[in-house]
Protein backbone atom coordinates (compact mmCIF):
# COMPACT_ATOMS: atom_id res chain seq x y z
CA UNK A 1 0.00 0.00 0.00
CA UNK A 2 2.92 2.13 0.34
CA UNK A 3 4.03 2.04 -3.18
CA UNK A 4 1.65 4.28 -4.44
CA UNK A 5 2.22 7.52 -3.25
CA UNK A 6 5.92 7.12 -4.44
CA UNK A 7 5.17 6.03 -7.99
CA UNK A 8 4.47 9.53 -9.09
CA UNK A 9 8.02 10.65 -7.73
CA UNK A 10 9.96 7.91 -9.22
CA UNK A 11 8.33 8.81 -12.53
CA UNK A 12 8.85 12.68 -12.12
CA UNK A 13 12.27 11.56 -11.46
CA UNK A 14 12.43 9.66 -14.35
CA UNK A 15 11.35 12.36 -16.59
CA UNK A 16 13.26 14.88 -15.36
CA UNK A 17 16.58 12.99 -16.06
CA UNK A 18 16.02 12.19 -19.30
CA UNK A 19 18.54 12.85 -22.18
CA UNK A 20 17.40 15.20 -24.07
CA UNK A 21 19.66 17.55 -27.06
CA UNK A 22 19.55 20.88 -24.76
CA UNK A 23 21.36 18.56 -22.06
CA UNK A 24 23.66 16.93 -23.87
CA UNK A 25 24.91 19.85 -25.67
CA UNK A 26 25.29 21.19 -22.19
CA UNK A 27 26.91 19.11 -21.12
CA UNK A 28 29.82 19.36 -24.01
CA UNK A 29 29.73 23.12 -23.01
CA UNK A 30 30.75 22.04 -19.38
CA UNK A 31 33.36 19.29 -20.66
CA UNK A 32 34.92 21.72 -23.66
CA UNK A 33 34.98 24.97 -21.22
CA UNK A 34 36.91 22.70 -17.92
CA UNK A 35 39.18 21.25 -20.29
CA UNK A 36 42.69 22.67 -18.95
CA UNK A 37 44.23 22.74 -22.61
CA UNK A 38 40.71 25.12 -24.09
CA UNK A 39 41.38 28.02 -22.94
CA UNK A 40 45.50 27.47 -23.32
CA UNK A 41 45.13 26.79 -26.86
CA UNK A 42 42.28 29.20 -28.11
CA UNK A 43 44.07 32.49 -26.95
CA UNK A 44 47.04 31.01 -28.52
CA UNK A 45 45.32 30.70 -31.60
CA UNK A 46 43.80 34.36 -31.10
CA UNK A 47 47.04 35.35 -30.42
CA UNK A 48 48.75 34.46 -33.41
CA UNK A 49 46.06 35.56 -35.21
CA UNK A 50 46.54 39.38 -33.79
CA UNK A 51 49.83 39.29 -33.05
CA UNK A 52 51.18 38.00 -36.47
CA UNK A 53 48.86 40.85 -38.37
CA UNK A 54 50.12 43.80 -36.16
CA UNK A 55 54.05 42.09 -36.65
CA UNK A 56 53.64 42.21 -40.41
CA UNK A 57 51.11 45.43 -40.73
CA UNK A 58 53.77 47.49 -38.54
CA UNK A 59 57.10 46.23 -39.99
CA UNK A 60 55.19 46.77 -43.80
CA UNK A 61 54.66 50.51 -42.04
CA UNK A 62 58.03 51.40 -41.07
CA UNK A 63 59.83 49.91 -44.28
CA UNK A 64 57.07 51.72 -46.57
CA UNK A 65 59.51 54.82 -46.97
CA UNK A 66 62.26 52.50 -47.93
CA UNK A 67 60.24 50.26 -50.46
CA UNK A 68 60.26 50.39 -54.39
CA UNK A 69 57.42 51.15 -56.42
CA UNK A 70 57.06 47.43 -57.53
CA UNK A 71 57.16 46.09 -53.87
CA UNK A 72 54.34 48.49 -53.12
CA UNK A 73 52.58 47.36 -55.47
CA UNK A 74 52.42 43.54 -54.19
CA UNK A 75 51.38 44.86 -50.47
CA UNK A 76 48.31 43.38 -50.10
CA UNK A 77 47.50 45.13 -46.62
CA UNK A 78 44.25 43.17 -45.77
CA UNK A 79 46.10 40.19 -46.03
CA UNK A 80 49.16 41.18 -43.72
CA UNK A 81 46.27 41.55 -41.28
CA UNK A 82 45.00 38.15 -41.81
CA UNK A 83 48.60 36.46 -41.77
CA UNK A 84 48.19 35.20 -38.42
CA UNK A 85 45.44 32.73 -39.56
CA UNK A 86 48.59 30.04 -40.71
CA UNK A 87 48.92 29.63 -36.83
CA UNK A 88 45.86 29.85 -36.04
CA UNK A 89 44.32 26.74 -37.76
CA UNK A 90 47.13 24.71 -36.00
CA UNK A 91 45.87 25.57 -32.61
CA UNK A 92 42.02 25.37 -33.93
CA UNK A 93 43.08 21.76 -35.44
CA UNK A 94 45.15 20.33 -32.27
CA UNK A 95 42.35 21.72 -29.94
CA UNK A 96 39.57 20.48 -32.38
CA UNK A 97 40.73 16.83 -32.17
CA UNK A 98 41.62 16.61 -28.73
CA UNK A 99 38.10 17.56 -27.77
CA UNK A 100 37.26 13.81 -28.72
CA UNK A 101 40.63 11.60 -28.33
CA UNK A 102 40.79 13.42 -24.62
CA UNK A 103 37.93 11.51 -23.37
CA UNK A 104 39.09 7.91 -25.44
CA UNK A 105 42.71 8.84 -23.74
CA UNK A 106 40.86 8.98 -20.08
CA UNK A 107 38.52 6.45 -20.84
CA UNK A 108 35.25 8.89 -19.81
CA UNK A 109 34.15 7.56 -23.13
CA UNK A 110 32.61 5.12 -21.61
CA UNK A 111 30.55 6.68 -19.27
CA UNK A 112 29.84 9.59 -21.88
CA UNK A 113 27.86 7.09 -24.36
CA UNK A 114 26.47 5.05 -21.34
CA UNK A 115 24.73 8.01 -20.23
CA UNK A 116 23.64 8.90 -23.99
CA UNK A 117 23.37 5.35 -25.84
CA UNK A 118 22.63 6.96 -28.97
CA UNK A 119 26.06 8.29 -29.28
CA UNK A 120 25.39 10.53 -32.32
CA UNK A 121 24.35 13.73 -30.24
CA UNK A 122 27.11 13.08 -28.35
CA UNK A 123 29.15 14.46 -31.65
CA UNK A 124 27.06 16.51 -32.66
CA UNK A 125 26.59 18.36 -29.55
CA UNK A 126 30.93 18.20 -29.37
CA UNK A 127 31.10 19.12 -33.01
CA UNK A 128 28.73 22.34 -32.59
CA UNK A 129 29.86 23.42 -29.45
CA UNK A 130 33.17 23.58 -30.45
CA UNK A 131 32.81 25.22 -33.84
CA UNK A 132 30.06 28.00 -31.74
CA UNK A 133 33.19 28.93 -29.54
CA UNK A 134 35.63 28.57 -32.77
CA UNK A 135 33.44 30.95 -34.75
CA UNK A 136 32.84 33.53 -32.21
CA UNK A 137 36.86 33.84 -31.21
CA UNK A 138 38.31 34.05 -34.12
CA UNK A 139 35.95 36.10 -36.13
CA UNK A 140 36.45 38.29 -32.67
CA UNK A 141 40.23 37.97 -33.27
CA UNK A 142 40.12 38.71 -37.02
CA UNK A 143 38.54 41.76 -36.84
CA UNK A 144 40.71 43.13 -33.82
CA UNK A 145 44.00 41.75 -36.44
CA UNK A 146 42.28 43.55 -38.94
CA UNK A 147 41.62 47.20 -37.47
CA UNK A 148 44.62 47.17 -35.43
CA UNK A 149 46.65 46.21 -38.73
CA UNK A 150 45.27 48.91 -40.78
CA UNK A 151 46.07 51.23 -37.70
CA UNK A 152 48.92 50.66 -38.47
CA UNK A 153 49.17 50.89 -41.84
CA UNK A 154 47.24 54.49 -42.14
CA UNK A 155 50.64 56.20 -42.48
CA UNK A 156 51.55 54.51 -45.62
CA UNK A 157 48.48 55.77 -47.60
CA UNK A 158 46.82 52.12 -48.58
CA UNK A 159 45.26 51.36 -45.30
CA UNK A 160 41.68 49.44 -46.21
CA UNK A 161 38.24 49.59 -44.30
CA UNK A 162 35.74 46.95 -44.25
CA UNK A 163 34.00 49.07 -46.56
CA UNK A 164 36.13 48.54 -49.49
CA UNK A 165 35.29 45.58 -51.69
CA UNK A 166 35.51 42.08 -50.57
CA UNK A 167 37.34 43.32 -47.20
CA UNK A 168 34.41 42.08 -44.99
CA UNK A 169 33.91 39.09 -46.54
CA UNK A 170 37.76 38.09 -46.04
CA UNK A 171 37.63 39.01 -42.44
CA UNK A 172 34.83 37.29 -41.73
CA UNK A 173 35.91 34.86 -44.32
CA UNK A 174 38.67 34.13 -41.35
CA UNK A 175 36.62 32.99 -38.96
CA UNK A 176 34.49 30.73 -41.16
CA UNK A 177 37.21 28.98 -42.43
CA UNK A 178 39.15 28.44 -39.12
CA UNK A 179 35.39 27.01 -38.03
CA UNK A 180 35.53 25.01 -40.86
CA UNK A 181 39.03 23.95 -39.60
CA UNK A 182 37.26 22.70 -36.08
CA UNK A 183 34.75 21.11 -37.85
CA UNK A 184 37.17 19.15 -39.50
CA UNK A 185 39.26 18.12 -36.83
CA UNK A 186 36.90 16.89 -34.99
CA UNK A 187 35.44 14.30 -37.24
CA UNK A 188 39.18 13.15 -37.71
CA UNK A 189 39.28 13.11 -34.11
CA UNK A 190 36.50 10.67 -33.70
CA UNK A 191 37.73 8.52 -36.83
CA UNK A 192 41.20 7.73 -35.58
CA UNK A 193 40.70 8.44 -31.72
CA UNK A 194 44.04 9.04 -31.09
CA UNK A 195 45.45 11.89 -30.28
CA UNK A 196 48.76 12.06 -32.22
CA UNK A 197 47.21 10.13 -35.03
CA UNK A 198 43.99 12.66 -35.06
CA UNK A 199 46.56 15.64 -35.08
CA UNK A 200 48.68 14.31 -37.35
CA UNK A 201 45.80 13.58 -40.05
CA UNK A 202 44.83 17.24 -39.46
CA UNK A 203 48.28 18.66 -39.70
CA UNK A 204 48.76 16.68 -42.81
CA UNK A 205 46.11 17.96 -44.67
CA UNK A 206 46.16 21.37 -43.98
CA UNK A 207 50.10 22.00 -44.02
CA UNK A 208 51.92 18.72 -45.20
CA UNK A 209 49.53 17.52 -48.68
CA UNK A 210 49.41 21.33 -49.89
CA UNK A 211 53.31 21.08 -50.21
CA UNK A 212 53.74 18.02 -51.51
CA UNK A 213 51.18 18.47 -54.42
CA UNK A 214 53.23 22.05 -54.84
CA UNK A 215 56.15 19.54 -55.75
CA UNK A 216 53.96 17.92 -58.19
CA UNK A 217 54.37 19.16 -62.10
CA UNK A 218 52.41 22.14 -62.35
CA UNK A 219 49.82 21.04 -64.24
CA UNK A 220 49.11 18.59 -61.21
CA UNK A 221 49.29 21.12 -58.82
CA UNK A 222 47.36 23.78 -60.99
CA UNK A 223 44.79 21.62 -61.06
CA UNK A 224 44.47 19.34 -57.69
CA UNK A 225 45.76 22.38 -55.73
CA UNK A 226 43.03 24.67 -55.56
CA UNK A 227 40.86 21.62 -54.21
CA UNK A 228 42.72 20.86 -50.79
CA UNK A 229 40.90 21.68 -47.73
CA UNK A 230 43.54 24.83 -46.57
CA UNK A 231 44.01 26.40 -50.19
CA UNK A 232 39.55 26.07 -50.76
CA UNK A 233 38.87 27.26 -47.60
CA UNK A 234 41.65 30.11 -47.42
CA UNK A 235 39.85 31.90 -50.95
CA UNK A 236 37.75 33.27 -48.98
CA UNK A 237 39.87 35.23 -47.12
CA UNK A 238 42.16 36.93 -49.79
CA UNK A 239 41.45 39.71 -52.13
CA UNK A 240 44.04 38.87 -54.20
CA UNK A 241 43.40 35.90 -55.67
CA UNK A 242 45.91 33.75 -57.87
CA UNK A 243 44.27 32.37 -61.72
CA UNK A 244 44.27 28.66 -60.26
CA UNK A 245 42.60 29.74 -56.82
CA UNK A 246 38.80 28.35 -56.68
CA UNK A 247 36.09 31.59 -56.22
CA UNK A 248 35.83 32.35 -52.67
CA UNK A 249 32.42 30.72 -51.96
CA UNK A 250 32.99 27.99 -53.72
CA UNK A 251 36.35 27.03 -52.10
CA UNK A 252 34.58 27.43 -48.93
CA UNK A 253 31.58 24.88 -49.75
CA UNK A 254 34.62 22.53 -50.80
CA UNK A 255 36.49 22.99 -47.56
CA UNK A 256 33.14 22.45 -45.86
CA UNK A 257 32.42 19.38 -48.09
CA UNK A 258 35.56 17.77 -46.38
CA UNK A 259 34.31 18.64 -43.01
CA UNK A 260 31.32 17.33 -43.50
CA UNK A 261 32.60 13.68 -44.55
CA UNK A 262 35.00 13.74 -42.02
CA UNK A 263 31.76 13.74 -39.28
CA UNK A 264 29.98 12.14 -41.75
CA UNK A 265 32.65 9.19 -41.61
CA UNK A 266 32.57 9.44 -37.55
CA UNK A 267 29.00 9.04 -37.32
CA UNK A 268 29.23 5.82 -39.15
CA UNK A 269 32.25 3.96 -37.27
CA UNK A 270 30.85 5.25 -34.18
CA UNK A 271 27.78 3.20 -34.83
CA UNK A 272 29.97 0.21 -35.91
CA UNK A 273 32.65 0.51 -32.96
CA UNK A 274 32.80 -0.26 -29.61
CA UNK A 275 33.80 2.60 -27.10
Amino acid sequence: MTVRPFAPAVRARTGHGRVTRARVLHSEWVKLRTLRSTAVTLAAAVAALVGLGLLFTGVTADRWPTLGEEERAVVDPTALSLVGFFLAQLAVGVLGVLVVTGEYATGMIRATFSAVPDRLPVLWAKAAVYAAVTWLLMTAGALVAFLSGQALMESTGVATSLGDPGVTRAVLGTGLYLTAVALLSVGVGAVVRNTAGGTATVLGLLLVVPEVVRALPSTWADTIGPYLPSNAGHALCVLRPDEHTLAPWTGFAVCCLYAVAALAGAAVLLKRRDA
